[in-house]
């Protein structure tokens, strides 16, 4: 397995300001003497005790959870590194100092810190690794929570787009049998395209507009000139990636909820912007506003998208609802734009 030199940087500075500790509390106790002759021994024993527990594990199978080496494995490398890292820096820094600190109290005081350091210092190492994997994967828990929920939602939608686009043919049969042959066949062509596209989690925002484009089509066959539609896409948001059939629910709304009710009917306007690093959606109406319009968060289309957009972007998206009676509803999603 490579090693990662990131993670043992960032290991071996820990224990350097975990030397640096220890250098500072054995200086408080003794005054008398320099600062530099705790620090150096420690720095040279700290060093060596990382050394060979840090780099040694890595000979041994490690337990996922912790990236330590199981069992008496695990201890005798602990033993080992606290063993070798006293014998071997002490060594070192008796070199460096050019005398001997084998003797009597000094000996079995240098022991007694060494072996409490270690065992700490190793313990610390074994919890901060194993928090790590334990947040990794809580992680995992809270993605896979929610893609499965952006797939019940997903799930939702396709179900509810082909009723209420087969209730809308099945009036249209009684009403007028030629133009349901029409809308038969135009039906056909739209739920093949659109169910293709609703297996991918994303599309272009040019391909939302177009199955929003087959669907007010039609609607235009069975309202006539009751209803009129506007898509206003500028050409440089067109590739911006959007979840699929995101605005279906919102342009279902706005004629179920705004236009029919209304005698004359009236005209839906779809509009996309960029406003900063924000993608700004808008389905707006003309139709007869909030008397018999959901109220705001209410029903299948603002609840559907509203939580979409949060499984999919958290705090960072929102959808916002606005109706004025006789004048109409808007509905505004705002989504990160994607990178």
């Amino acid at each position: 397995m490579p090693i990662d030199w990131l993670d043992k940087l960032r290991n071996y500075l820990q224990v350097l300001a975990f030397c640096l500790a220890i250098s500072a509390v054995q200086y408080a106790f003794s005054t008398d003497k320099p600062y530099e002759i705790p620090l150096v021994y420690s720095l040279a024993i700290g060093s060596v005790i990382w050394a060979i527990t840090d780099f040694g594990r890595g000979l041994f199978p490690s337990a996922a959870e912790t990236g330590w080496p199981q069992g008496g494995a695990g201890l005798a490398l602990t033993v080992g590194g606290i063993v070798g890292g006293y014998l071997a820096g002490t060594l070192a820094a008796d070199a460096w100092f050019g005398w001997s600190s084998w003797e009597g109290a000094q000996l079995r005081s240098s022991v007694l810190i060494t072996l409490m350091a270690g065992i700490a210092g190793s313990y610390y190492f074994y919890t901060v690794n194993k928090s790590a994997y334990l947040e990794r994967k809580m992680g995992e828990a809270r993605r896979h929570a929610s893609e499965a929920q952006l797939k019940l939602l997903e799930s939702q939608l396709e179900p509810h787009m082909l009723f209420n686009t087969l209730a809308n043919l099945r009036v249209l049969i009684g009403a007028d049998p030629p133009r349901a042959q029409q809308m038969l066949d135009h039906v056909v062509a739209y739920l093949r395209a659109t169910l293709n596209a609703s297996r991918a989690p994303t599309h272009s925002l040019q391909a939302e507009f177009d199955r929003l484009r087959d669907y007010l089509e039609l609607m235009a066959i069975r309202m006539g000139p009751r209803l009129a539609y506007t898509l206003d896409l500028p050409p440089e948001l067109a590739q911006q990636a959007v979840p699929t059939l995101l605005l279906q629910p919102l342009v279902e709304n706005s004629i179920q909820h705004g236009l029919e009710p209304k005698v004359e009917g009236g005209r839906i306007t779809v509009s996309a912007r960029r406003d900063g690093d924000a993608l700004v959606l808008q389905v707006a109406d003309t139709g007869v506003g909030s008397p018999n319009a959901p109220a705001p968060g209410k029903g299948f289309g603002l609840t559907q998208v509203r939580e979409r957009l949060l499984t999919l972007y958290g705090p960072a998206a929102a959808i916002d609802f606005a109706a004025e009676p006789g004048q109409g509803a808007c509905a505004t999603a705002r989504l990160p734009i994607a990178a």
